[in-house]
């Protein structure tokens, strides 16, 4: 009998171990819940930044492949955001990506603070424009470069003479 009692106990304390775990489970489970929400308010704010910016914006990484790409950028080159997600930005056929490779590096090691010029493009729409285009590295809390930030913004389209 006395062997069945002390079974009874290690099963009592078990079980109040295991009531135990399972609520700091259901509080840890909670606290990420939290967590999850505020990162998931946090991100529908930025994009809503992007969103409301008047010119295309485009992140790159340090290996200059696409982060993010607002939809001013979608309307300029034809592009949707997952189709360019992760992409190397040089790669794109958009008229600009070529003629910032120097630009780009630039501000990836540090030589340049920003990069400032109009230049002639093609939108998606075939017509040439003049696109005014910043880049400007992307430094991360500690102050390192983690990538870099490119600004477009449509000055005029440029009439095709006869």
């Amino acid at each position: 009998m006395s062997n069945c009692k002390a079974r009874n106990e290690e099963f009592q304390i078990t079980s109040e171990l295991l009531d135990t775990s399972n609520k700091e489970l259901q509080t840890a489970t909670e606290e990420l819940r939290l967590c999850s929400d505020d990162l998931n308010q946090a991100n529908a704010f930025l994009k809503s930044i992007l969103t409301s910016l008047p010119g295309g914006i485009v992140v790159l990484n340090q290996e200059l492949n696409i982060q993010i790409w607002n939809s001013q950028a979608e309307n300029f080159w034809g592009l949707q955001s997952d189709e360019v997600q992760g992409q190397h930005f040089l790669n794109l056929e958009i008229g600009l990506s070529v003629q910032l490779r120097q630009p780009l590096q630039s501000c990836l090691t540090g030589e340049s603070e920003s990069y400032e010029e109009t230049l002639d493009s093609i939108n998606r729409r075939g017509r040439t424009i003049q696109c005014k285009v910043t880049c400007m590295p992307l430094f991360s809390l500690k102050k390192d470069i983690q990538g870099v930030i490119v600004l477009m913004q449509e000055l005029h389209s440029i009439m095709p003479t006869l």
